[in-house]
Formats: C-alpha cells, structure tokens, sequence
C-alpha cells in the first residue's frame, strides 16, 4: 500500500462508524463494475432475495439474531475447522 493509501485509511478509520460504512460502501460499489447490463442483473438478484428473505421474516419461517450473536457462532464455527 503507498503511503497516500496508508495515510487514507488511517484516516478513514478514525471516522464515525456511519461515515466508515458508507465509505465502504462506496468503496465496494467501485469493485463492482462489470460487463454491461451485470450490475443490473446483480441489483435484481439481490432484490430478489432481499424480497424473498423479508417475505420468509414475516411469515414467521425465519428469526433475526444480533450482530453480536452472529459474530458469536461465526467465530465458533471458524474454531471448529
């Protein structure tokens, strides 16, 4: 990493954790360009599942869990292997 990208970061870092996400964001979203009409097929698949994860919440097929919670069983399983 150059020392401008450095510098960057440390700086992002010390950002409110909002200000952090949405940089990521943003970030992320730059990585994502692909070939033509991708992105729009991407966007629709993560509708999708964004409609079909919302559908199953509210029928009551599925729960929620906190961040810590998830963090939790993830480190777990990691530990696990």
């Amino acid at each position: 990493m150059t020392a401008m990208a450095d510098r960057l970061l440390q700086d992002a870092l010390a950002l409110p954790e909002q200000e952090r996400a949405e940089i990521a964001t943003k970030l992320i979203e730059s990585l994502d360009k692909g070939p033509e009409g991708e992105a729009a097929e991407i966007e629709a698949a993560w509708a999708a599942e964004i409609e079909r994860r919302c559908a199953a919440l509210d029928a009551g097929r599925t729960g929620t869990a906190s961040w810590d919670e998830l963090r939790r069983q993830i480190k777990a399983e990691i530990l696990r292997k």
